[in-house]
């Protein structure tokens, strides 16, 4: 049986709430830890013992740092923690394949994190976590969620690594474990690139969490500097870039940052890094009924991507209220994907998950802050 959903509370932090002034280890690595370590006068192994515990063990405080002396993790309670994130509200589709996670930080904003399950019960069975690396996002697409609320910070490589860890923990008592990991939760990874870069290598180090790089994928809707610094990084790491149109015009539109950096500079980015990975890319295109789904579009398309080591997701658009846009039909979506396939590319169309849970990007928030805001009190007259 799949747990019952979580009851949603509210969390505001307040001046008169006590603020738990203890160091978070969670996001350091090696030399970090060891460097902590040091400052406590401890050897260096038992910075090795802390990061084991912490990444591989998924321990959620310095008790069940079981490595450690007793002395030394009764101490440790009183100085570290190694959670910043509170479950605030979590919802489970009727399928119980897909569970999304509203987080409350340490200063009280919300984040999503989403859990999908994919083929059998059998050892081919994946789970896949789409993390978020921002609080809100600037960029203001037209069509997500996320993108109407805009950039509130940054996420910290700790406070990125913890939503794995926290679905780690929870696999393990089903006997499974975390077998991907996706940047495609709320913000613009690229626009935290060093943060989101060290949790990056959290995740994939052999002696941290140990997921290997070609599981995990970073999504952008086009940093264009970014994506050319990342293809210098030599990570295994996938990359998929957010196109959702074929033109400038369009495309500005949708992903405002295309007047930044526009299609074609785009595209000779995802190239160089091709050049210098030998991966491919991964385009992710969201599908609006007449807006861009229509033959021009789809020859658009083809036309600016074929030859390129490259893969189309077609993405069905999950409603988002008060949007002006409705979700390309199935059966525009399948000839959209046919006529990508004619031209010779390989195109897929992305199972849609939780579009009755609120999972498209940034929805289990704005209902929360919505709530919020209702349950605010009046002012006195």
């Amino acid at each position: 049986m799949g747990r019952a959903p979580l009851k949603l509370e509210t969390i505001l932090i307040t001046d008169n709430q006590s603020i738990d002034q203890r160091i978070s280890l969670v996001g350091r690595d090696l030399a970090a830890l060891r460097s902590w370590a040091a400052e406590r006068g401890l050897p260096a192994f038992r910075a090795a013992q802390v990061q084991h515990g912490l990444y591989q063990r998924l321990a959620t405080g310095p008790r069940e740092l079981t490595d450690l002396p007793l002395a030394l993790r009764e101490e440790l309670e009183r100085e570290v923690r190694l959670s910043d994130l509170r479950v605030l509200n979590e919802v489970r589709d009727s399928s119980g394949q897909t569970t999304k996670t509203l987080f409350a930080l340490r200063d009280g904003a919300l984040v999503e994190s989403v859990l999908m399950a994919y083929g059998g019960h059998d050892t081919r069975r994946r789970h896949t976590v789409c993390l978020s690396s921002q609080v809100g996002c600037a960029l203001a697409c037209t069509f997500c969620a996320t993108g109407q609320q805009g950039w509130a910070r940054d996420l910290t490589a700790g406070e990125m690594v913890e939503q794995i860890l926290y679905f780690a923990r929870l696999l393990r008592t089903q006997g499974d474990h975390v077998s991907n990991i996706v940047y495609m939760g709320m913000g613009e990874p690229f626009l935290n690139y060093d943060a989101v870069l060290q949790s990056v290598r959290l995740l994939a180090d052999p002696a941290a969490f140990g997921l290997g790089a070609r599981h995990i994928t970073i999504s952008t809707s086009g940093v264009v500097p970014a994506i050319r610094r990342f293809a210098r990084e030599g990570l295994q790491v996938g990359l998929a870039v957010s196109l959702h149109a074929p033109d400038d015009a369009l495309r500005s539109s949708l992903v405002p940052l295309n007047h930044r950096y526009p299609v074609a500079e785009v595209l000779d980015a995802c190239e160089e890094y091709i050049a210098r990975t030998h991966r491919r890319v991964s385009f992710e295109y969201t599908m609006l009924e007449g807006v861009n789904d229509g033959p021009e579009q789809v020859d658009g398309l083809a036309r600016l991507l074929r030859g390129m080591l490259c893969h189309i997701n077609l993405i069905p658009w999950n409603r988002v209220d008060g949007m002006p846009y409705h979700p390309s039909s199935p059966e525009a979506i399948m000839a959209f994907r046919d006529r990508l396939v004619e031209y010779g590319l390989a195109a897929t169309i992305r199972d849609t998950r939780g579009s009755g849970i609120s999972a498209a990007c940034g929805q289990l928030r704005t209902s929360t802050l919505r709530e919020r805001k209702n349950r605010q009190p009046l002012p006195m007259a």
